[in-house]
């Protein structure tokens, strides 16, 4: 639309063209536009002219092939429900590499894997207090002063810091139960040589991960009771092993975005911990699961799925990224 001519201002200019495009009447925007004082005459000429705008009609073109998207999505949520996936995420021990990949991983499908950690060196020796005696001079990367910024996930860059693995614990310990600080993924940590004596700790899970145990493709998540990381998908298949404390999960399926109400990228603008049915409403139809994930557990977060999780304890988790297929990982690819 072209604002040189236009007598409404940029904002109602792009709020015009984004309602006509997704759908609403002629007489609906104009009565909007005339409730906020535009004029009879200013609103019918600038939603006529709107109308027959050819931004208009593309992004009406657009708009539909979206809706037909959205329906093929409500209909996987319909055979999602009627295959009873809704109902929460199962914890399965002794499964197979071949069964997990066949049901869970190419079924895009979460679950929680029991047994397979116990040959893990890490869940009998990891604490505060190993932690810091085998890497305490090692310099982390965190994210702290996150309290004071509702975006903190979105402005990360702002609230990197580095301390010495020592001082982290002693932050951990001394909190208690707090959001303002934590070693998220964001960081290269796993790949520094400090932390070589977690990494010999953690084995590959045998058949699903693959054995080489690449650093660059696994991270390490530390923090204090109270962390929460915000409702958000990843762009890759993830399996999370929780090693120290445990960790409240709540998924929702990759196919319901119109559900979650995306923001930037990969994040939601939904409050999973609190959502507010008066300004996401579509949520309260978002098939989200909840299990809370034990130590010696870990969890497959299908790619594309959104996930919310809040650290019920002192926590330490380790991801993995790599998955033992001859085909190759499968990833998403979108401009943030």
């Amino acid at each position: 639309m072209h604002s040189a001519t236009s007598r409404l201002s940029p904002e109602w200019q792009q709020w015009l063209a984004e309602n006509l495009a997704q759908g609403a009447s002629l007489e609906e925007v104009a009565t909007t536009l005339r409730a906020a004082g535009v004029s009879e005459e200013v609103a019918r000429e600038e939603v006529a002219a709107a109308d027959q705008h050819p931004f208009v009609r593309a992004g009406r073109g657009i708009a539909r092939r979206y809706a037909r998207m959205e329906s093929l999505m409500d209909v996987y949520s319909a055979l999602h429900r009627q295959a009873g996936h809704h109902r929460g995420v199962e914890k399965r021990a002794g499964l197979s590499a071949e069964e997990f990949f066949t049901r869970y991983y190419f079924g895009h499908r979460p679950v929680v894997l029991q047994g397979l950690m116990e040959d893990w060196p890490a869940l009998r020796r990891w604490s505060l207090d190993y932690i810091r005696e085998t890497c305490g001079e090692a310099e982390v990367e965190i994210m702290s002063g996150r309290d004071a910024n509702p975006n903190h996930s979105f402005e990360h860059d702002r609230h990197r810091s580095t301390v010495r693995m020592a001082e982290f614990v002693r932050m951990i310990t001394e909190a208690g139960e707090t959001n303002d600080f934590y070693m998220v993924p964001r960081n290269d940590n796993w790949q520094r040589d400090g932390l070589r004596a977690l990494r010999e700790d953690i084995r590959a899970p045998s058949g699903i991960i693959d054995p080489s145990l690449d650093p660059r493709s696994m991270t390490l998540l530390l923090g204090p009771a109270g962390t929460v990381t915000p409702l958000h998908h990843d762009k890759t298949n993830v399996l999370l092993g929780q090693v120290l404390g445990r960790k409240h999960c709540k998924l929702i399926p990759s196919f319901q975005p119109h559900r979650v109400y995306p923001r930037d990228g990969t994040f939601s603008h939904v409050d999973a911990s609190n959502p507010d049915p008066t300004l996401h409403p579509a949520y309260l139809e978002a098939h989200c699961v909840e299990v809370v994930l034990e130590p010696g557990e870990l969890i497959f977060i299908p790619v594309g799925w959104w996930h919310w999780v809040r650290a019920l304890d002192v926590s330490a988790s380790v991801t993995f990224l790599h998955f033992q297929l001859p085909e190759g990982n499968t990833y998403m690819e979108f401009p943030a």
